[in-house]
């Protein structure tokens, strides 16, 4: 297998962008993208260490969780999770980041490029608290670019087309799939009502 290592020989397999892709990419947020992000519950967040090593992580709450703090900066905060803060410790050596936003049956998605930090400034973190829980911390992201993605993959994919769906049973659960991966001593069904007891008590 021969593999594509330069740009040049990259485009000569692909038409050069028409106009509308190539302008349609801003460089702040304007009423549309700020829209989208009011009603998104959930964004994709790429990023990867010094090395190089990518990561990609879903961040997902009520739609709004994800603050607009003016027209080139967005806040992110950090839910209850594994405590691995793969993202976030990338974030601390290579800011660069790319978001995808969703918003559930909408096949358009908000795709922004920045720079990243964390902050653990009381006042936005208050600001970004549920239930008066608030996140540990918060990635506040710099837009760099911003721009609407068109529908293919949703559409190809048909994501959203409940008539595509694979029955949730044929996939096994969680907890069987840890028991397999990590030779849990906890029986599988064990494993998955501990799960559902830490999605209770650790949501926010």
């Amino acid at each position: 297998m021969e593999f594509i290592e330069s740009r040049e020989a990259l485009r000569r397999l692909y038409k050069e962008p028409g106009d509308i892709p190539v302008r349609k990419e801003l460089r702040r947020l304007d009423s549309h993208a700020k829209n989208f992000i009011a009603r998104s519950p959930f964004v994709l967040i790429g990023s990867s260490d010094r090395d190089g090593n990518a990561d990609v992580t879903p961040k997902g709450d009520k739609p709004g969780f994800a603050a607009i703090l003016d027209d080139t900066t967005i806040a992110i905060p950090d839910r209850p999770g594994n405590n691995r803060l793969d993202t976030l410790e990338n974030i601390i050596v290579n800011p660069a980041v790319g978001l995808i936003f969703l918003i559930p049956n909408m096949n358009e998605t908000l795709r922004i490029n920045g720079h990243a930090r964390l902050t653990a400034d009381a006042a936005l973190r208050e600001r970004l608290a549920v239930d008066g829980k608030a996140p540990v911390s918060v990635i506040v992201v710099g837009v760099k670019a911003a721009y609407m993605h068109c529908a293919k993959a949703f559409l190809r994919s048909e994501l959203w087309n409940p008539a595509s769906w694979p029955a949730r049973a044929e996939m096994p659960t969680l907890g069987e799939i840890l028991k397999d991966q990590l030779a849990l001593a906890e029986s599988a069904a064990d494993a998955d009502r501990n799960l559902d007891v830490a999605y209770a008590k650790s949501m926010w």
